[in-house]
């Protein structure tokens, strides 16, 4: 029996900016935010991307909803390659795929009502007739955990986590299937970020959700994630199911990520060896030779410098991008030598 088809597919996606400098504007640069992405999402599931801010990961969500056009490469939606899509077609997907934004304040009409601000994308798809939306409203409160009273308040009125319910009312307004989490909980605080990330999985159960989860909180990410692909400078530098990247790490900059998150127990913190990974990242203007990690990587070879790794599998369902895991796994493993991103995102 023939797997499933995936919902989602990114093949070789590449976007670039384009750098204009002088009195005429003239191009005089790119800037490689994606370069050669590539990765699959099964119905059903919740797929993360992690990485360092500037990685180019919410270019890619941004990219999978159309919100920019890819310099290169395909994204095919439930079998549809997305650019040879009519308008009609593209109003079906745009239906059928939704975004929950990283800042719950500024993706919210301040001059909105939260009522109005849920019931705008009904009325605008005709999905209910008038006499039903507001019942229509009060149901998609009561799922994301508010009364519906909340229908008659602005979004000053309400707290953090409150608005970020409100965009996922919204967003489940349209009776999507993938909806894209763009750092969804990363501007809350951590309390309410729990009960957000409870929130999201109830409704995957409930609803058959897929989620592609953009974030940096890997702990975060652990937790909902069933699959996940670690990006450096545009580039995935690792992807597998999330017990496989957490337990066994085979990329050096995975591993830099996962020793950066403290740990919970502090007399187990206090002790750790921690050795700071070296450099900064690299501007996407004007990205190393070979290896783009290699000029921060700890077990760098002089073909690191010269060659750039494709993205090969190691085992079923585990790909890295480094010409040496074995050194790797044995620096991961070996307790004088931890290496962490200095000043890493938690």
């Amino acid at each position: 029996m023939s797997a499933p088809a995936p919902l989602l597919q990114v093949q070789d996606l590449h976007v670039n900016f384009e750098i204009r400098s002088g009195l005429l504007q003239r191009v005089s640069g790119l800037i490689r935010a994606v370069s050669g992405v590539s990765f699959e999402i099964e119905r059903g599931k919740a797929f993360g991307l992690v990485g360092e801010s500037g990685c180019g990961k919410s270019t890619v969500a941004r990219a999978v909803l159309q919100l920019l056009e890819p310099s290169a490469g395909q994204i095919i939606y439930d079998g549809q390659d997305l650019a040879q899509l009519d308008k009609a077609d593209m109003a079906q997907f745009r239906r059928k795929v939704q975004a929950v934004f990283q800042d719950p304040y500024s993706s919210l009409n301040p001059r909105m009502k939260a009522g109005y601000i849920i019931a705008e994308p009904i009325h605008v798809h005709a999905l209910k007739p008038p006499g039903e939306i507001k019942a229509e409203v009060a149901r998609l409160l009561d799922i994301c955990g508010l009364p519906a009273r909340f229908a008659d308040l602005y979004p000053h009125e309400m707290s953090g986590g409150q608005r970020q319910r409100i965009g996922i009312a919204r967003a489940l307004a349209m009776g999507p299937e993938l909806i894209v989490c763009d750092e969804a909980v990363s501007a809350l605080d951590v309390s309410i970020q729990a009960q957000i990330i409870n929130l999201l999985e109830e409704l995957q159960r409930e609803l058959g959700l897929t989620y592609l989860f953009i974030g940096h909180d890997l702990s975060v990410v652990r937790h909902i994630c069933d699959d996940v692909a670690v990006m450096y400078l545009g580039r995935i530098a690792e992807t597998a199911p999330s017990d496989t990247l957490f337990s066994d790490p085979s990329h050096p900059y995975t591993q830099a990520l996962i020793e950066a998150v403290p740990n919970p127990d502090p007399d187990a913190e206090v002790n750790r060896i921690i050795e700071p990974l070296a450099g900064e990242v690299p501007s996407p203007a004007n990205p190393p030779s070979g290896c783009v990690f290699h000029p921060r990587c700890p077990v760098a070879t002089e073909r690191c410098h010269h060659e750039e790794p494709a993205l090969e599998a190691i085992a079923p369902d585990h790909a890295t991008a480094c010409w040496n895991v074995s050194a790797a796994r044995k620096r991961f493993t070996d307790p004088t030598t931890k290496t962490v991103l200095q000043g890493a995102e938690k």
